[in-house]
């Protein structure tokens, strides 16, 4: 474990680089995954559509193809950013669609009786769904949401191949092809800190499914 040890300071730093790339894309996926999934149950036919249509195409294309549409394709487009930004909003983009699903399903969870109270004393749908329904709903999503995002972190490896530099997964190929250590010790170091990542995330999402359940 020579070329870890050797190295944690360009660890430590690829680790704080891959903490910001899932922290933004948490923040980001989520909110776009929202208003996805607030699409979804729209009752306007064309809001429903489009929704649709993204989780169908989105959730359906392998993350490396939105990562190299988002790289190379916009580009093309005349649309330019660092590969930092490309890779940060690919990854909200790939995983906005999972999450509009795992919210749909906790909308779907809350019983129709709600909403129509809601309508009965004349909300609109947009504060129906705000005020009532999402926060049920929330707490019905929470497990399949942590998975959703745990995923996500690791996916988050992906984003470092094109291009993106300094993170975890950079710092691994850089000591390996560049400064020619083993594979062994130096991928074992990169495992470790996307493990405490997923970990520490696991062990949060745990705290709060026990509370959200005392709040039920």
């Amino acid at each position: 474990m020579d070329p870890v040890i050797d190295n944690l300071d360009l660890y430590w730093s690829g680790f704080l680089r891959s903490l910001s790339i899932i922290g933004w894309s948490l923040v980001g996926s989520l909110l776009l995954g929202t208003l996805i999934a607030a699409f979804r149950v729209s009752p306007v036919a064309s809001l429903r559509a489009f929704g649709s249509g993204w989780v169908t195409v989105v959730r359906n294309c392998p993350l490396t193809i939105v990562l190299f549409f988002m790289a190379f394709g916009l580009p093309e487009l005349g649309v330019n950013a660092s590969f930092y930004l490309f890779g940060v909003a690919g990854l909200i983009i790939y995983t906005s669609a999972f999450v509009c699903e795992a919210i749909r399903s906790g909308i779907n969870s809350v019983s129709a009786g709600q909403a129509e109270a809601a309508r009965a004393i004349g909300l609109p749908f947009t504060l129906t769904l705000t005020q009532v329904v999402l926060p049920q709903a929330l707490r019905a999503t929470v497990p399949p949401l942590g998975s959703v995002q745990i995923a996500m972190f690791k996916n988050s490896a992906v984003v470092g191949a094109f291009g993106v530099g300094g993170d975890l997964y950079s710092v691994g190929r850089n000591l390996t092809s560049a400064q020619g250590f083993s594979y062994i010790p130096v991928l074992t170091g990169v495992a470790i800190g996307y493990l405490v990542i997923t970990l520490a995330a696991g062990a949060l999402l745990a705290v709060i499914e026990r509370k959200v359940a005392i709040a039920r």
